[in-house]
C-alpha cells in the first residue's frame, strides 16, 4: 500500500473515519444529537468534496486511476454513485431526529450505521475484481439488519429485522456461490480479465460450459435478492413496515441503489459479453417484478407497505434500463438507469419522511387513515407528500417523468422485445397513479377521524424535505447536467459513447 492508493481511495477513508468520529464524540458527549448530527454532516460534506476532486484528478490524469493492485478503481461511475451515496445518507440522518428522540432511540448510533452502511456501498462502486465487490456487498447490508431492528422494544420491528437477516444471508451465500464459479471456471478475480476470457466464449474460440451457467443463475438469484425483485421480494414488505420510518426510507434507496451498482460492475463490466445470455432473464424479472409489485401496491391501507411494494414495482422499472443496454449497447440504458436511481432516491426518501414525521408522536400508525384531511392540518406537508407522490406517478415536471421518459425512449431505441417491455411499463406506470393518488384523496379530501392537532417539526427534517423537494423540481426542469454525468458515467463501463 502507498500513498497514492490511500490519495486514490481518500473518499471512502474518510466515510470510514467519519463514522468513527460519531462514536467518538458520542462517547465523548453521550446523548447530544445536535453534536452527533454535526459531526456526520461535516464527515460527509467532506466525503463528497474528496470523491469531487479525487474523481476529477482522476479524469485529469494527476492521480493514478487504481490502487491496492488494481482491486479498487475511480472513474465516472465511482464518483457519480459516491455523491449520490453521500446525499442519500446526510439527507436520511436529517429526517432521523424528529423521529427517533421522542422514542428514546439514540441519534449517534443510527448515524454511524448509516455512515459505515454508505461506505459498503462506496466499496462496490469502486470494486475491480470479485473479492472486493463481496466485502462491499456484506458492509452495505450487514448494517441494514442492524437498522431495520434498531428500535428493539418493537415486535414488528424485530420480525421484520429477524426476516431481513435471514433472507438476506442466505441470498449472500448464494450470491459468493456464483462468483466461486465465476471465478474457478475464469481463473481470475478482476473484471477486466474475466471479461477477456468470456469474450472468448462469446465468440465461440472457447465453449461454454455448464458450471458457469451454473455461476450466473447464482448471481442472478443473489442480487434479485438485494434488489428485492420478483420471485426473491418476500423479505421487502414486513422489513418495510417494520422498520423506524426514516430507516423505511433508507431501505428502499441506498441499498437498492448500492445493488444495481453491483449489477453495473458484474454484469456489464464483468460478464458484459454473456448479455444475450441473461438478457432474457432481466426482461422476465422485469416484466413480473413491476407487474407485481404494482398490483399488490392497489390493495395495501398502510401507507409504508404501499410504498414498500412500490419499490418493488421501481426496481422493475430500474431493471428495463439495464435490458435496453443488453439489448442494444449503443443505446444508453445504463445512463436512464443511473439518472432513474437519483431521481427515485430524492423523491422516495421525501415521501418516507412526510410518514416520519406525521410519526413523531408515538402510537401514530401508518394507515390511509392518517393521513386524512391532511391538506387543512398540515398543508405543506401535504404539499410536498403530494409533490413526491406525483414525481413518483412520473408526472411533469417532476424528476419522476424525465426518469421514466429515459427508461421507456431507451427500451423502445433498443427495440426488439424491449419494445413490448417498454410498452408494459407504460401500463404499469398507468396502474400506479391509483394507489399514488388515493393517498391525495385522503389528505384533501376527507376528514379526519378524530381532531388531531398539527405537530410541530424540527429545523432538521424541514430542511431535508427542503432539499429533496428542491431536487425533484429542479432534475425535472433542468436535467442536463445530471443527464450528461450520467452518460459519461455509463461509457465509463460500457466503452462507447451511446448514440
Amino acid at each position: 500500500m502507498s500513498w497514492q492508493d490511500i490519495v486514490t481511495a481518500s473518499p471512502f477513508v474518510v466515510g470510514v473515519l467519519t463514522a468513527a468520529a460519531i462514536l467518538i464524540v458520542d462517547l465523548i458527549r453521550p446523548g447530544k444529537t445536535p453534536v452527533a448530527v454535526l459531526t456526520a454532516l461535516v464527515g460527509l460534506a467532506i466525503t463528497g468534496l474528496l470523491t469531487v476532486v479525487v474523481g476529477a484528478s482522476v479524469a485529469a490524469g494527476d492521480t493514478p486511476s487504481t490502487a491496492f493492485g488494481g482491486s479498487y478503481q475511480v472513474d465516472a461511475l465511482t464518483t457519480f454513485l459516491d455523491l449520490l451515496f453521500v446525499a442519500v445518507i446526510a439527507m436520511t440522518i436529517l429526517f432521523g431526529p424528529d423521529y427517533f428522540l421522542p422514542r428514546g432511540l439514540p441519534i449517534a448510533e443510527f448515524a454511524a450505521i448509516l455512515v459505515f452502511a454508505m461506505t459498503g456501498a462506496m466499496l462496490i462502486s469502486a470494486a475491480a475484481d470479485l473479492l472486493v465487490l463481496f466485502i462491499g456487498l456484506e458492509l452495505m447490508v450487514l448494517p441494514g439488519y442492524l437498522l431495520a431492528g434498531f428500535h428493539k422494544s418493537d415486535s414488528y420491528s424485530t420480525e421484520g429485522a429477524i426476516k431481513y437477516f435471514l433472507l438476506g444471508s442466505f441470498s449472500s451465500a448464494i450470491f459468493l456461490f456464483g462468483l466461486a464459479y465465476v471465478w474457478g471456471l475464469t481463473g481470475s478475480l478482476r473484471f477486466n480479465v474475466i471479461a477477456e476470457h468470456l469474450t472468448t466464449m462469446a465468440t465461440g474460440a472457447v465453449a461454454l460450459s455448464p458450471g458457469l451457467a451454473i455461476g450466473l443463475a447464482f448471481l442472478t438469484t443473489g442480487v434479485a435478492f438485494k434488489i428485492a425483485a420478483v420471485p426473491f421480494h418476500y423479505w421487502t414488505p414486513d422489513a418495510y413496515q417494520g422498520s423506524p420510518t426514516p430507516v423505511t426510507g433508507y431501505l428502499s434507496v441506498l441499498p437498492k441503489i448500492g445493488a444495481f451498482a453491483l449489477i453495473l460492475r458484474l454484469f456489464v463490466e464483468a460478464l458484459g459479453p454473456l448479455a444475450d445470455w441473461w438478457l432474457p432473464v432481466v426482461i422476465v424479472l422485469a416484466t413480473i417484478t413491476m407487474t407485481l409489485g404494482n398490483l399488490v401496491a392497489l390493495t395495501q391501507d398502510n401507507v409504508k407497505r404501499m410504498l414498500a411494494y412500490s419499490s418493488i414495482a421501481h426496481t422493475g422499472y430500474m431493471l428495463v434500463g439495464l435490458a435496453a443496454w443488453a439489448q442494444d449497447p449503443g443505446v444508453d440504458g445504463i445512463g436512464a438507469l443511473l439518472f432513474y436511481g437519483v431521481a427515485y432516491a430524492f423523491m422516495n426518501l421525501g415521501a418516507f419522511a412526510v410518514i416520519a414525521a406525521l410519526q413523531k408522536r408515538t402510537g401514530v400508525t401508518s394507515s390511509l387513515g392518517t393521513f386524512a384531511g391532511l391538506g387543512r392540518r398540515e398543508p405543506i406537508m401535504a404539499i410536498l407528500m403530494t409533490l413526491f407522490l406525483l414525481s413518483l406517478i412520473g408526472i411533469p415536471p417532476t424528476a419522476g417523468f424525465l426518469a421514466k421518459a429515459g427508461i421507456i425512449l431507451a427500451a423502445v431505441e433498443a427495440g426488439g422485445p424491449l419494445t413490448i417491455l417498454a410498452v408494459i411499463m407504460v401500463v404499469n406506470a398507468a396502474v400506479a397513479a391509483f394507489y399514488y393518488l388515493r393517498v391525495v384523496v385522503y389528505m384533501f379530501m376527507r376528514d379526519a377521524p378524530s381532531e388531531m392537532p398539527a405537530l410541530r417539526h424540527g429545523g432538521l427534517l424541514w430542511g431535508g424535505l427542503a432539499a429533496a423537494a428542491a431536487l425533484t423540481i429542479l432534475l425535472g426542469l433542468f436535467p442536463t447536467g445530471l443527464l450528461e454525468a450520467a452518460s459519461e458515467a455509463a461509457q465509463s463501463i460500457v466503452g462507447q459513447p451511446p448514440t
